[in-house]
């Protein structure tokens, strides 16, 4: 990487780093945007460089929007419930690259001069975190889930703040950090929010939908879930009585859950519109829905929340820490969403969406449970936090 020239006076440059997952990678773009556009309208500007892996969502998200990326060596940690497997040599080899990564990152830190650092998580943060200390450049660390994850939690003592999406987080700090903690909420993209339930229904072409019934929006992410996907298509002929269903089921799953579905009467076949994918018209889809069947990852709860969207959440049970389980029960205890945790079945999807489904006071009182905890201005709080720790 070649030394920047110096910035036009009033330039803010900012170093961001973590990724390997959307739910690391979305967060931080969300907030380069807005932090742009709050510089912009005081007629200043933002120079920004991101540092993550090659192999990571990143490496395609920041070069897309035109954002200096540049990639310095890390390492994976393998959990395991037993120590010993702890130390594994695939362990081992993996932490043996960080110190590496630090070094790197120091170089490309020094070199751009960020007036600050912001990690959102993510291995590749844990370099780029260090870095920043040994650069004495002030480091926000951004937390998605309800409980610090391992990078953040390795970082913390690093940070000049620390940046989390909920109240519930404050008390799982250690003490020595607590003082850090800033509530900011997940930033949520604002394309999300601006959806209209009526374009739903032309850009899918939802004409056999009965608009008298609730709509549902099955999602198990971008490739689908097997678990959801089975519990759906044996859901199937009670579901599709009591409401409309979109099931994104991932684009390799299909042709499988078209073939089980054939067997609905016309009727009921109207009702159930089957996608791999939903894109650019996801906003439109959210804002049809009367209740959501997803993950329980944090960008997900995020934007649900904010929406003040009713769902029932079947967490992924190897997500690491068990993070979407700790979400889902989090906002089932605040009576904003039902988790559903283990080997589930369509007998107990109905058991908590029947009631939903069957009841629109329901359904009122936990849209309002869950707006109450959602963070629409996120990413500006979260600006707020960064622009503080540089100038402080």
């Amino acid at each position: 990487m070649t030394q920047p020239a110096s910035p036009p006076p009033g330039t803010f440059r900012l170093v961001v780093s973590g990724g390997g997952t959307g739910g690391h990678t979305y967060p931080a773009l969300t907030a380069i945007r807005a932090l742009q556009a709050r510089l912009a309208a005081e007629g200043r500007a933002l120079d920004v460089l991101w540092i993550g892996t090659p192999e990571g969502l990143e490496a395609r998200v920041a070069p897309a929007e035109g954002i200096p990326f540049t990639t310095v060596a890390t390492g994976k940690i393998r959990r395991s419930a037993n120590p010993l497997k702890m130390v594994s040599p695939a362990n081992v080899r993996d932490m043996a690259r960080v110190p590496l990564g630090v070094l790197q990152a120091r170089k490309a830190i020094r070199r751009f001069r960020p007036n600050a650092v912001l990690a959102t998580g993510g291995y590749v943060a844990v370099p780029a975190g260090l870095a920043a200390r040994l650069c004495r450049s002030p480091l926000v660390l951004h937390e998605q889930t309800v409980r610090l994850g391992l990078a953040n939690r390795k970082l913390a003592g690093s940070a000049a703040r620390i940046a989390v999406s909920s109240e519930s987080t404050l008390p799982l700090l250690p003490e020595a950090v607590r003082s850090a903690a800033v509530v900011t909420g997940n930033p949520v993209r604002p394309e999300v929010l601006s959806g209209h339930p009526e374009k739903a229904f032309g850009a899918l072409g939802l004409n056999g939908f009965d608009r008298r019934l609730p709509t549902v929006y099955v999602t198990g992410g971008a490739q689908g879930a097997r678990q959801i996907n089975d519990m759906i298509r044996d859901a199937l002929p009670w579901l599709t009585e009591r409401a409309n269903v979109i099931h994104q089921c991932g684009p390799a799953n299909v042709e499988e859950l078209r073939a089980g579905a054939a067997a609905l009467p016309p009727r009921l076949a109207g009702r159930y519109h089957l996608t791999g994918f939903v894109g650019a018209e996801l906003p439109d889809v959210l804002a049809l829905a009367d209740v959501v069947v997803s993950r329980s990852g944090a960008g997900t709860l995020a934007e649900l929340t904010a929406l003040g969207k009713p769902a029932v959440f079947v967490p992924l049970a190897s997500a690491a820490g068990n993070e979407q389980a700790h979400n889902a029960r989090h906002l089932e205890e605040a009576g904003a969403a039902v988790a559903l945790t283990g080997d589930v079945d369509a007998n107990q999807l109905w058991n908590a969406l029947g009631p939903l489904l069957d009841d629109p006071a329901r359904r009122v009182a936990m849209a309002e449970a869950a707006r109450a905890h959602g963070r629409p201005d996120a990413a500006e709080r979260l600006v707020d936090v960064v622009l503080s720790a540089a100038t402080n």
